[in-house]
C-alpha cells in the first residue's frame, strides 16, 4: 500500500518550471464587464464593455416601474448612476448584488417628501424555494423594486460582475 502511494505522489508531481508558468497571468478572451445599463421600459439588463453589448437579460422590477424610486415602499426602482458594491450570496434570493442606493439626490427627495429613501435595492434571482416559478415571475413586475432575473441569467451575471462596477439605471 505505502508503495502505491509513493507512486501516486511521484506521478503528480509538477514538471520543473510549472510553478512559474502558473504565475504567470494567462490572457482570456471574456472582454470584462465595465457597465451594467438597466432599461426599465424594455425590461432588459445589458452587460457592456467598452461600448459593446455583451449580454441582454430580460428583468422584472417593482410593480411601479414608471419614473425614479422616490421613497421606501413606493414599488419603484431607482433611476440614476450608481455602483454595484456588495455580492451577497446569501440572500433571501438567488445571489444578490447591491446598488449603491440611496445617493445624494436620493436622499434630498426623499427628505423634501418627509419620508425615507428606501435602501437594500439589489439585482438577484428568484426568491428562494421559487426557482421553478421563474420563467412565469419573469413576465410580471413582482419586485419591491429591485431588479430580478431568472437564476440561470443570475449566475451569467454573478460571475461577469465585478463589484465596484458602474450601473445605469435608465427609464
Amino acid at each position: 500500500m505505502r508503495r502505491a502511494l509513493v507512486l501516486a505522489a511521484l506521478l503528480f508531481v509538477a514538471p520543473a518550471g510549472a510553478a512559474d508558468e502558473a504565475a504567470t497571468p494567462v490572457a482570456t478572451s471574456t472582454p470584462v464587464v465595465d457597465l451594467v445599463r438597466v432599461v426599465k421600459s424594455e425590461r432588459r439588463l445589458y452587460l457592456l464593455s467598452g461600448g459593446q453589448v455583451l449580454a441582454r437579460y430580460r428583468i422584472a422590477l417593482g410593480p411601479h416601474p414608471l419614473g425614479p424610486k422616490r421613497q421606501q415602499g413606493d414599488g419603484r426602482t431607482p433611476e440614476g448612476r450608481y455602483v454595484l458594491d456588495a455580492k451577497k450570496a446569501d440572500s433571501d434570493y438567488y445571489k444578490a448584488i447591491h446598488i449603491s442606493y440611496p445617493n445624494a439626490d436620493d436622499l434630498a427627495r426623499a427628505r423634501a417628501l418627509g419620508a425615507k429613501p428606501g435602501e437594500a435595492i439589489m439585482i438577484h434571482g428568484q426568491r428562494n424555494g421559487y426557482a421553478s416559478l421563474g420563467i412565469f415571475l419573469q413576465r410580471t413586475d413582482w419586485t419591491n423594486g429591485c431588479i430580478a432575473l431568472a437564476n440561470a441569467d443570475m449566475d451569467e451575471v454573478w460571475n461577469r460582475v465585478a463589484v465596484g462596477t458602474p450601473i445605469e439605471l435608465l427609464p
